[in-house]
């Protein structure tokens, strides 16, 4: 399979530049190794190779020893790797000697020594629609952020489009596959979850039916901020109801295996008497996971445009996640008790910018006025100003607004 560069490969240049392991994690099927493979230059599969075990009782150095930076593939199979590997990092004092990936956490009752000051980790998820060839790259998301102003040309996507790309998702493996193709294999990736990942997060074993039905849950969810409480509800149906506590225990098992990825609440000072919400938002790593977890087609969407549009924003939340993880930016979004709402806050150290994520052009207007009306409640005395106003689109042009609000389409940006 052909590699298509990804917006990851500079970022873990840079980290293995100052740091002396890098841990990539990811869901699996992202392209963690595929990503790792391109600049390491000798590795070893923890997870499919019968020697590492007998090697670590041996002798853990030989399991270390060979080219640099050497790629320890699934090291979470083994947990006292990480031991091991920053003791050598610490021995060499040199960095990019190791490249870890890892598809799940590990057991938390593994005792580890801090990795601070050798590790560097970075997160990889499924492809952008820049990364997949979808978009045109008319707008940096960086320049935007920087005040330049905004143009792009009508996005060529139509809905039916749209759906399309929601139910493909951003797997590497099928970025070049025929549609039907995509969802199945989005299908079988789900059965596979159900039936053996989510048991190898942490030993447990789980119904696959319940898993399922979970997932399904959190598919009609995606977007919102549901309580364990609603998804309890939610997944009530035939046999065995689930109880809080199992919704719960199911919730950190697709977490520890990143297949669940919230949003979480931003919590800014305000002007008034106002308070933030701290519930995050429910989202899947791809949308393509809450689409097939629903039995959703490209079809089927087309017919159900509110179901459309939460999946739309969870993929435009995926790509800003993407666009934004070099420079240590982290999505969020912001909800109060007054009843004020922003779609997604994507936060840096030195700056925060303000998004409305809509499918259709008609409610650009009404998203507009929501963006300025929302952040002038916030303190910017502590947040300071949003480096940008920015209503992002599914079929729009990309303009600036005389009001200084810009409207991109997803399928004009790039980092």
């Amino acid at each position: 399979m052909e590699y298509i560069p990804r917006v990851a490969d500079a970022e873990l240049a840079a980290r293995l530049a100052r740091s002396g392991a890098v841990l990539v994690e990811g869901a699996k099927g992202c392209g963690k190794t595929e990503l790792a493979a391109r600049v390491a230059r000798s590795q070893v599969r923890v997870d499919t190779d019968p020697n590492v075990s007998a090697l670590l009782d041996v002798d853990p150095a030989l399991v270390l020893a060979g080219a640099t930076p050497r790629l320890i593939d699934e090291w979470q199979w083994q947990p006292t790797l990480w031991n091991h590997i920053r003791r050598a990092v610490d021995d060499r004092k040199a960095p990019g000697q190791f490249i870890l990936t890892g598809s799940a956490t590990p057991d938390p009752t593994v005792r580890r020594h801090s990795g601070a000051g050798r590790f560097s980790v970075m997160r990889l998820r499924p492809m952008s629609l820049w990364e997949l060839g979808r978009s045109t790259g008319e707008v940096s998301w960086q320049d935007l952020r920087g005040g330049r102003r905004v143009a792009a040309a009508p996005s060529s996507l139509g809905i039916d489009q749209v759906a399309e790309l929601v139910v493909r998702g951003g797997w590497p493996a099928m970025a070049r596959r025929p549609t039907a193709d995509a969802r199945d294999y989005v299908l079988d990736y789900l059965d596979l979850l159900a039936e053996a990942d989510m048991g190898q997060a942490d030993g447990v074993r789980r119904n696959p039916v319940r898993v399922k039905r979970l997932l399904a849950s959190l598919g009609r969810n995606t977007a919102t901020d549901a309580s364990i409480a609603t998804l309890t509800k939610d997944t009530a149906g035939a046999g065995a109801p689930f109880n809080r506590d199992t919704v719960a225990s199911y919730l950190e098992a697709l977490n520890r295996l990143m297949i669940a990825e919230d949003q979480p609440a931003w919590s800014p000072a305000l002007k008034d008497s106002a308070t933030p919400r701290k519930t995050p938002k429910r989202h899947l790593v791809d949308p393509s996971l809450a689409a097939a977890a629903m039995g959703a087609t490209p079809a089927k969407l087309v017919l159900e445009p509110k179901t459309l549009g939460s999946l739309f924003e969870s993929l435009v939340v995926r790509d800003l996640r993407v666009y934004s993880a070099a420079q240590r930016g982290q999505v969020f979004y912001y909800r109060d008790s007054a009843g004020r709402e922003l779609d997604a806050i994507v936060a840096y150290p030195d700056g925060w910018v303000a998004c409305e994520i809509k499918l259709g052009t008609g409610s650009i207007d009404r998203a507009a006025d929501n963006l300025k009306a929302v952040t002038a409640k916030i303190d910017t005395q502590t947040t300071g100003l949003p480096d940008a106003l920015v209503v992002i689109t599914a079929t729009s042009a990309g303009y600036q607004r005389r009001d200084g609000v810009r409207v991109v389409p997803a399928s004009a940006l790039r980092p």
